[in-house]
């Protein structure tokens, strides 16, 4: 298991907001996932994640970003995530952990999707 160093990252869409902490995270993946979304999923109720705005603030925010080289579309859950390639927020961390991982679908590196990606919302490593 990998894991980034923390990211302060300022809100994307929704702009009237504080500015969120991001991590990646690299899993064992010992169950379908299908289950990790749902276990994900519980774990942000528990620690009190409320959806009242989408894309807006929030106290926690799970994300199933990749799993091994897994495609899947369903109502619930689509792997890779759909806008992970758009999102600065998404690929600096995980370029950190696996800038050499090839994304699935497009067959382009992390690094390469980070180089290529027209976000340019400020991502700074997070200092307490």
């Amino acid at each position: 298991m990998k894991r980034s160093p923390l990211y302060e990252t300022e809100p994307v869409d929704v702009t009237d907001q504080p500015w969120f902490l991001n991590c990646a995270v690299e899993a064992p993946n010992g169950s379908r996932p299908t289950r990790t979304a749902r276990s994900d999923l519980s774990l942000e109720q528990q620690l009190g994640r409320e959806r009242a705005i989408a894309r807006g603030p929030r106290t926690i925010d799970i994300d199933v970003l990749l799993y091994d080289a897994i495609t899947l579309h369903t109502p619930q859950l689509e792997i890779p995530h759909p806008r992970m390639a758009q999102r600065r927020f998404v690929l600096v961390p995980l370029a950190e952990i696996a800038p050499s991982l090839l994304h699935p679908t497009s067959q382009r590196t992390i690094a390469d999707l980070l180089a290529a990606c027209e976000d340019r919302s400020e991502v700074r490593f997070w200092q307490r």
